[in-house]
C-alpha cells in the first residue's frame, strides 16, 4: 500500500490563480498541497501581454455594430481570426456571448468584476514585495494607438464616459505621443489614450513562479502531479502524487483552459471557450523599445517590454484548445508592428502558444461546486487572468474559511450556467 499524506486543501493548478490561492489559503492557517503537471506559471499565466489591468473596468464585450462584425466575419481581421469548424462548435456559446454583451447585462457584469478590478494591483503588490518581483513591475500604464482621427476621437469619447471610475488617462496627438515613445515610426499612428493606472511586468512567468517559491518556502508543498487522479469519497478528496497518495478534506479546481476536463468528469458542464493567443519575442533594433506597452487597437495585439526582448501577444483566435497552430495571425501582427517600431529578428524557435479560458457572461466561477460541498472552483478569467489571480485568490480563501469577502460571490457561482 502506498504511503498516505495529509493536507487540509488540494489546489489543482499551479498558474497564477492556483499559486494565489494556496498563498490565500496558506496564510489563513491552511495545509496546501498544490500540485500542477508542469513548472509553475508555464501556461498563460507565462504567455500574456504583463497586464495587470486596472482600467479595464468594462469586460471584453461581443462587437453588436455591423462594421466590426463584417470585419470579423471576413476572416482577414488580425485582432480576430477564425477556424470555420471551431466557430460552427462555438455557435451556441457565441450566441450566448453576443446576448451577454447586451448593454445591460455588460454593465450588470462589469458591475459584478469591478470590485476584483479594483483590488488588482493591490494585490499583486502585496505578493511581489514579499516574493522580491517588485523590479519586474512598472507602474507607468500602457498605451492604445489610433491610426486615423476619427477612432482617436471615438476612443477620447469612450474615455470621457468611464468618469465615474476615476481612471487616469492623457489623450495624447502625434507629437505628444512621440516624446512618450521615442521609438515609434514617423506618420505610424494619429495619436494615443494612455491609461496610466495599470501596472505592467516584465516576465509575468517569473512573477508566477516567484509566488509560488514563497508559497513553499513558507512551508507549502508544491509537487507535479495529473490532476486526473483526483478521486472524491465519504473522507473527502485522495489524489496520487508518485508513489505516495495525499488526502484532503478540501479541493479547488484552478486549471485555466483545463478546467473543464476535470469538471466534466465529476459530473459539472459549464460553457467553457477558449480565445488563443500567440506571441513571439523580438531582438531590439536601432535602439528602439516600448517604454509602456503598446496595444494596437485595430491590429488588436500588444508590443510589451520584457525580459527576453520586445514580446509581441496577438489577439484573439477562435479555435480548439488543442488544434494545431496556424502562425498567419501572428506573421500579420508582425507585418503592422514593423511599420509602427523597428524590430530586429525573431528570437523564439516557434511562436508560443495558449487559450484564454473564456464564459459567454464574461465572468470566471469562484466559489463553491453546487454538488460538492468539499470542492471549490476558481477558473475562467478570459483575458484576465493574470490580473485578477491574487484578488481571486483572497476572495475565495476567505469564503473557504469563513471570513467576510470583500464582495458578492453571487455573480461567480456555477449553478449560475
Amino acid at each position: 500500500m502506498s504511503p498516505e499524506r495529509q493536507a487540509d486543501v488540494i489546489v489543482l493548478g499551479a498558474g497564477i490563480v492556483g499559486v494565489s490561492v494556496a498563498l490565500h489559503l496558506q496564510e489563513r492557517g491552511r495545509s496546501v498541497l498544490l500540485v500542477d503537471r508542469g513548472e509553475p506559471g508555464a501556461e498563460t499565466s507565462h504567455g500574456n501581454a504583463g497586464l495587470i489591468e486596472r482600467s479595464s473596468v468594462i469586460p471584453y464585450a461581443f462587437p453588436r455594430d455591423l462594421p466590426t462584425l463584417a470585419a470579423f466575419a471576413s476572416n482577414r481581421s488580425i485582432a480576430v481570426r477564425y477556424r470555420l469548424g471551431a466557430l460552427l462548435r462555438m455557435a451556441p456559446w457565441l450566441a450566448r456571448y453576443w446576448w451577454n454583451s447586451a448593454p445591460d447585462r455588460l454593465d450588470r457584469s462589469g458591475r459584478a468584476i469591478l470590485p476584483l478590478i479594483e483590488r488588482c494591483i493591490d494585490e499583486h503588490q502585496r505578493w511581489a514585495k514579499a516574493a522580491g518581483t517588485e523590479a519586474l513591475m512598472r507602474g507607468e500604464g500602457w498605451i492604445e494607438l489610433y491610426r486615423n482621427h476619427r477612432s482617436l476621437q471615438r476612443a477620447a469619447e469612450a474615455a470621457k464616459e468611464l468618469a465615474a471610475h476615476g481612471l487616469a488617462y492623457d489623450l495624447l496627438d502625434e507629437a505628444t505621443l512621440r516624446t512618450r515613445e521615442p521609438g515609434l515610426l514617423p506618420g505610424a499612428v494619429a495619436g494615443a489614450v494612455h491609461w496610466r493606472d495599470p501596472v505592467t511586468v516584465s516576465d509575468p512567468g517569473a512573477v508566477t513562479r516567484a509566488y509560488a517559491t514563497l508559497f513553499t518556502e513558507r512551508g507549502g508543498r508544491l509537487l507535479r502531479a495529473d490532476a486526473d487522479s483526483l478521486q472524491h469519497d465519504d473522507a473527502g478528496w485522495r489524489l496520487s502524487v508518485d508513489a505516495e497518495e495525499w488526502r484532503a478534506p478540501e479541493a479547488v479546481v484552478a486549471l485555466g483552459p483545463w478546467s473543464n476536463d476535470l469538471c466534466k468528469r465529476l459530473g459539472y458542464r459549464f460553457p467553457l471557450s477558449f480565445k488563443r493567443g500567440y506571441h513571439m519575442h523580438y531582438a531590439v533594433a536601432e535602439g528602439a523599445v516600448p517604454q509602456h506597452p503598446l496595444c494596437d487597437v485595430q491590429a488588436g495585439f500588444v508590443l510589451s517590454r520584457m525580459e527576453r526582448g520586445i514580446r509581441l501577444t496577438t489577439g484573439i483566435e477562435l479555435a480548439g484548445r488543442d488544434e494545431p497552430s496556424d502562425s498567419w495571425q501572428l506573421d500579420q501582427a508582425e507585418r503592422v508592428a514593423r511599420r509602427l517600431m523597428p524590430l530586429g529578428p525573431r528570437l523564439d524557435a516557434e511562436p508560443w502558444r495558449g487559450a484564454r479560458p473564456c464564459l459567454p457572461d464574461m465572468l470566471p466561477i469562484i466559489g463553491r461546486a453546487p454538488r460538492h460541498r468539499s470542492l471549490w472552483f476558481a477558473f475562467g478569467h478570459a483575458h484576465h487572468g493574470f490580473t485578477l489571480g491574487p484578488v481571486t485568490g483572497r476572495l475565495l480563501a476567505d469564503a473557504m474559511t469563513n471570513q467576510p469577502t470583500f464582495c458578492d460571490l453571487g455573480p461567480f457561482a456555477a449553478d449560475r450556467f
